[in-house]
């Protein structure tokens, strides 16, 4: 990532499509996908990304059924958090049972959900499908949550040089280590664990065929350059999948 300077590199007034104000929107580093942040809700550009969809695709969200994976206390999570009538963010702990509530969270492996079929309108995650090990498996169980007319939105970085749909980086074996097939790791922020997550996939241009493959959606993705709303850069690209 580019290093980060003393100065901003880039100002802009806008609008943020999450806490819904006139902002500044500034970034004192060129990595903008981090660090041009909403200066009130601390949003960064890929939750303004998913904001702007989500109101597009379901005006009517609040009065839906939400699963959010993995969020984080700020920008879109939290707005959600707030005024969604049927929220329910989770995270997964490993040592504790699926689908109970723990630390203010409901506890789900996205590969194994406990949800019932057909029980939810949208699926939300932010950056989450670069860290898990089954990816096929996780559009499976969404696909099935989800009633019929049912979204799922989503972020992950797809590599703009890459063609094909993934690289696998790393493997679960069998006895629960962990190969890696791509040296060194990499490893992102994990707001429940200090040690981070660590990258299992690469995704290309082609990943929105291969989801079609892993579960019978119909994929789209989107792409910014969005000064207006405070997204541009590296990244922006929100995924829609519909459940037909």
């Amino acid at each position: 990532m580019p290093d980060e300077q003393t100065e901003p590199v880039y100002a802009h007034d806008g609008y943020c499509p999450v806490c819904q104000k006139p902002v500044r929107f500034a970034a004192a580093g060129s990595w903008y996908r981090q660090h041009l942040l909403c200066p009130l809700c601390q949003s960064v550009v890929r939750e303004r990304a998913l904001a702007l969809i989500l109101f597009e695709e379901r005006p009517n969200w609040r009065t839906l059924t939400i699963h959010e994976s993995s969020p984080l206390n700020r920008g879109i999570s939290a707005k959600l958090k707030a005024e969604g009538g049927n929220y329910i963010p989770s995270h997964y702990f490993p040592d504790q049972p699926l689908g109970i509530e723990f630390r203010g969270f409901r506890n789900e492996n996205l590969e194994r959900q406990t949800f019932p079929d057909d029980s939810l309108d949208i699926v939300i995650s932010l950056d989450v499908m670069e860290h898990v090990f089954h990816p096929d498996l996780v559009y499976s169980e969404i696909y099935r949550t989800l009633k019929p007319g049912g979204v799922y939105l989503h972020t992950f970085p797809i590599a703009k040089t890459m063609v094909p749909a993934f690289r696998q980086r790393a493997r679960l074996e069998e006895d629960g280590t962990v190969c890696h097939l791509v040296e060194p790791p990499q490893y992102h922020g994990n707001p429940v664990d200090a040690q981070g997550s660590l990258v299992t996939y690469d995704y290309g241009y082609e990943v929105d065929r291969q989801i079609a493959a892993w579960a019978p959606f119909d994929v789209r993705v989107t792409r910014f350059w969005d000064q207006t709303h405070g997204i541009i850069g590296d990244y922006t690209e929100v995924v829609i999948c519909t459940k037909p």
